[in-house]
């Protein structure tokens, strides 16, 4: 197979979230647990860092990454979702996994995939793992993908456990309140491994707590350590927190292990991060005059954020193409939304995405008004031609619409 073939084939290894939502996941560590053992467990051979949350833990992860480069490092990073292609999930100092990696990697292991009904998400963090420990990274950032205490890459014993926030998501398997979602968050924290908190409320801090204690293990909450936040290239409002996080992480990094990282690095890294590492979406300014901008924040926390920062820019009008995925509780969304805004309804081209016409119909309930259009690039570009230069076009509501975005 060739490339292509090769991440088609993975695509299509349910249960895979990005297509099939809640039924995609999976209730216990067996099958990653049975894949590691099957690669020889290169998760042992990884000094890594573990990071969870609601929001947050894409932006957080890749200014780790980038700030350790700039320390001279060799640093795996894992994330997800991808955007445009499968391998931005897998990088090594900013560089894309080889599609020849790729390649080689499945075949040498489709029968053992398809023997133990291997996930995608579970052959993803296989790969992962195993490039790192080939190419013998000093030090990987890996992202959970969903939730924490259940989620596949939670095989790793952490130099370091991160938890940037919690918020209403993914409810239907991670729990109705924040701290039961907490709960399942809190689930990387080991043993004698540091956590540092991002973000905490009333409700979720006594559950950090209680599974720091019970894990013998010291805990940091950023938002109180952190005093001067050093600037970053990631200017979104909601970075504010993320940035405490990374200064409280690669403090106790340089406490407590033999990793050293200069404030030069630091403040280098944190200014250089979309150069460093190829990240995108984070309130990305795609054109001026009109002034787009995208994002891909898509729940109740990250949007409140995104929606204020839309509020203290000037323009004349206000244009918003927005799509989202069919398990979005709507009625915890839409209120965000400014009514003083002229909206492009937009279904993503996902088997997940939303009706435009459903999508209308419930938005016009909180007096958002538009159009539907068929697609994203139909919706973007009627926004493009209906604005002036002295207008503000915003793009987003999920990472699918992003994602089909003229990013580059």
């Amino acid at each position: 197979m060739n490339y292509q073939e090769t991440t088609n084939w993975m695509f299509n290894q349910l249960p895979m979230y990005q297509l099939q939502g809640a039924s995609a996941y999976k209730e216990d560590l067996t099958n990653i647990k049975l894949l590691a053992a099957h690669l020889d467990n290169p998760q042992n051979q990884l000094k890594c860092i573990h990071v969870a949350g609601t929001n947050g833990k894409g932006s957080t992860s890749h200014m780790l990454a980038s700030v350790l480069q700039e320390a001279g490092y060799k640093v795996g990073l894992y994330t997800s979702p991808h955007l445009k292609d499968f391998r931005e999930r897998i990088k090594i100092n900013g560089e894309d996994i080889s599609e020849d990696f790729v390649i080689e990697f499945i075949e040498k292991h489709k029968n053992f995939f398809e023997a133990n009904d291997m996930s995608f998400f579970e052959m993803s963090v296989g790969l992962a793992f195993d490039y790192f420990a080939s190419e013998k990274t000093d030090i990987a950032i890996i992202e959970v993908g969903l939730g924490g205490r259940l989620d596949a890459t939670n095989i790793i014993t952490p130099l370091i456990s991160v938890i940037t926030n919690i918020d209403l998501d993914h409810t239907q398997f991670l729990g109705h309140t924040p701290a039961l979602i907490a709960g399942e968050k809190a689930g990387i924290i080991k043993p004698n491994v540091p956590v540092v908190i991002g973000e905490y409320t009333p409700e979720t801090q006594p559950v950090f707590l209680a599974k720091a204690e019970e894990n013998k293990t010291p805990i940091y909450f950023a938002s109180d350590l952190i005093s001067e936040v050093f600037p970053s290239d990631l200017i979104g409002d909601y970075q504010f927190q993320n940035k405490k996080t990374v200064q409280q992480t690669i403090a106790i990094l340089n406490a407590t292990t033999s990793f050293k990282v200069l404030d030069t690095a630091l403040k280098t890294g944190l200014l250089n991060v979309v150069k460093n590492t190829g990240l995108q979406g984070r309130w990305q300014q795609l054109g001026e005059n009109p002034k787009i901008i995208c994002d891909t924040a898509h729940n109740k926390h990250g949007l409140a954020v995104v929606m204020n920062q839309i509020q203290k820019e000037t323009f004349e009008n206000l244009h918003i193409v927005l799509g989202v995925v069919n398990d979005k509780d709507l009625a915890s969304i839409l209120p965000l939304f400014p009514k003083k805004a002229r909206y492009y309804f937009c279904r993503p081209d996902s088997l997940r995405g939303l009706s435009t016409e459903i999508l209308q119909d419930t938005a016009k309930k909180y007096d958002l008004v538009g159009e539907e259009y068929d697609s994203v690039k139909t919706a973007f570009f009627n926004a493009k031609k209906n604005a002036t230069k002295d207008d503000f076009i915003y793009v987003g509501g999920s990472t699918f619409v992003v994602a089909e975005l003229p990013l580059k």
